[in-house]
């Protein structure tokens, strides 16, 4: 996949100009967003830097895609504030739909448009665009160029939807579950492409259901969870603030209860979880030494025993008690 060179301005009067280097291009202060009695946000804050590239972590029903369409324009908040780029989003989306790209989870596209004529109608929405060919080539779609947009598979079509996000060279990109669908070769192609955007001095904000993801692409992450960010940082610092300790992991074994594992020497935390059970210790050699004690006593022994460095998804499981895919 290449990379989406850069376009010299229009001429004309554009939108764009004004957002100062040093100020935040997102600014969201205590934003909620109720639907009847569900609060689907609640009360999330976080700002995003200039040339960052940040991710909203978090299971299905989190709260992220709210978060984001309210970032956007595309819903209005209950309560709090969110400035954008500089620009009051609740005053100002017009302006400010020029200026940043948008790809949807679910993008609606026109069924028998081809691949070309759907990103040159999308450009010509803007006063400010790229060349279709460019896109094409730098999202792998030239095969498909002429292709229907109802005959390509789900990959093809995020691939798509990612172009037209960047059909207006915005300067701000919001990307909301990008590779969902795609291979392991896509994927890693789309993470090269928002890695150059950051390159180029573009802003991102992610959201992701991939744990390599955020971990290879994201300057900061703010995991979220009922609609609340429980915690943000670095990868680093997530898990340097909650783990000092390596895990130790396991099969689940039935007959030894949790206190039972509570105790073994070196323990300081027990996760059980789908099946699997993580016991966390500063003394690796002295908990297994206890474990295989204790499987030996049931005649038993724990299978697909791994020790490993704390990692991102050790902080979620932490903080949310369920694994993302949930």
């Amino acid at each position: 996949m290449s990379t989406v060179t850069a376009r010299p301005g229009s001429a004309a009067v554009d939108p764009r100009a004004g957002t100062r280097p040093s100020q935040p291009v997102i600014q969201a202060r205590d934003l909620v967003k109720r639907y009847g009695e569900l609060v689907a946000v609640d009360g999330v804050s976080f700002e995003v830097e200039q040339g960052e590239i940040f991710g909203l972590l978090g299971p299905n029903g989190a709260g992220k895609t709210t978060t984001v369409e309210m970032l956007e324009g595309l819903r209005k908040p209950d309560g709090g504030s969110a400035l954008v780029l500089g620009l009051d989003v609740a005053r100002q989306a017009d302006v400010l739909k020029e200026r940043i790209g948008v790809q949807l989870q679910t993008a609606a596209l026109y069924p028998l448009l081809t691949v070309e004529e759907v990103i040159d109608l999308f450009a010509s929405f803007y006063r400010r665009s790229r060349p279709a060919r460019e896109l094409i080539e730098a999202l792998d779609l030239g095969e498909r160029r002429l292709a229907f947009t109802r005959d390509l598979s789900g990959g093809q079509r995020q691939r798509l939807s990612v172009a037209l996000a960047l059909v207006n060279d915005p300067e701000l990109i919001f990307l909301d579950e990008p590779t969902t669908g795609m291979d392991p070769q896509a994927r890693r192609s789309l993470w090269d492409l928002i890695a150059s955007l950051r390159e180029r001095g573009k802003s991102v904000l992610l959201t992701t259901h991939y744990m390599e993801e955020a971990e290879q692409l994201c300057d900061r992450i703010g995991i979220m969870d009922h609609g609340k960010v429980l915690e943000m940082g670095t990868v680093e610092d997530l898990i340097s603030k909650r783990f000092r300790e390596r895990s130790v992991r396991f099969d689940d074994i039935g007959e030894l209860p949790e206190e039972r594992l509570a105790a073994l020497p070196g323990v300081v935390r027990v996760v059980r979880e789908d099946g699997v059970v993580a016991l966390y210790t500063p003394d690796v050699a002295a908990t297994i030494g206890g474990l295989l004690q204790a499987t030996e006593a049931l005649g038993r022994e724990p299978a697909n025993l791994v020790i490993r460095r704390a990692t991102l998804e050790d902080v979620f499981l932490d903080l949310t008690g369920r694994a993302l895919r949930d």
